[in-house]
């Protein structure tokens, strides 16, 4: 079995959980999430935990076993705690402010500035003119926006200038041999 998918999950005391037929609900004090789960995989709710189990040992259900378990796991994490995700930016007169919780505005070098809109169920903090915080309760939607900012300006091997996650290590590259 798989060791990830036979782990239980702990139910923290104000979270609900709806199972109805293959979709998980989950409610908690940040909001609520729900998932559709795959064929063959099922949860069971016992006192405080939860149970994901497969239907046989066919190698796509032994893969989908242990996925499973951890995006509810991440469900009952977002809708407790959040999920938040670190950017800097790298570079002068590379900055960002905040037009609003919901909308960011990015100085990356280019010849207009950049306004970042967030999805639904996403908040952009800015503490310093470097550094972009995104907050969400759904870990998969975080991280996505977060790599969408980082696409805007990816950092570059020569300078390191860009957008990089919060301790991201940039690998440099050595410019040209002057003669």
């Amino acid at each position: 079995m798989s060791r990830i998918g036979r782990s239980p999950i702990p139910v923290p005391e104000g979270v609900t959980v709806a199972l109805d037929d293959r979709t998980v609900t989950v409610t908690g004090p940040q909001g609520s999430l729900a998932r559709r789960l795959p064929p063959g995989i099922s949860v069971t709710q016992g006192d405080g935990v939860l149970d994901v189990a497969r239907s046989d040992d066919e190698r796509e259900q032994r893969a989908l076993h242990g996925l499973a378990r951890s995006l509810v796991a991440n469900m009952v994490t977002g809708v407790t705690q959040g999920f938040s995700k670190e950017l800097e930016i790298v570079g002068v007169g590379y900055r960002a402010s905040a037009r609003s919780p919901q909308e960011i505005e990015l100085a990356l070098g280019f010849s207009h500035p950049v306004v970042v809109d967030a999805p639904h169920g996403v908040s952009f903090e800015v503490p310093t003119p470097t550094r972009i915080v995104v907050r969400g309760i759904d870990k998969e939607l975080v991280g996505q926006v977060a790599a969408d900012i980082r696409k805007i300006r990816k950092p570059e091997p020569y300078k390191g200038k860009g957008v990089r996650y919060a301790g991201e290590r940039v690998l440099r590259k050595a410019g040209k041999a002057a003669k």
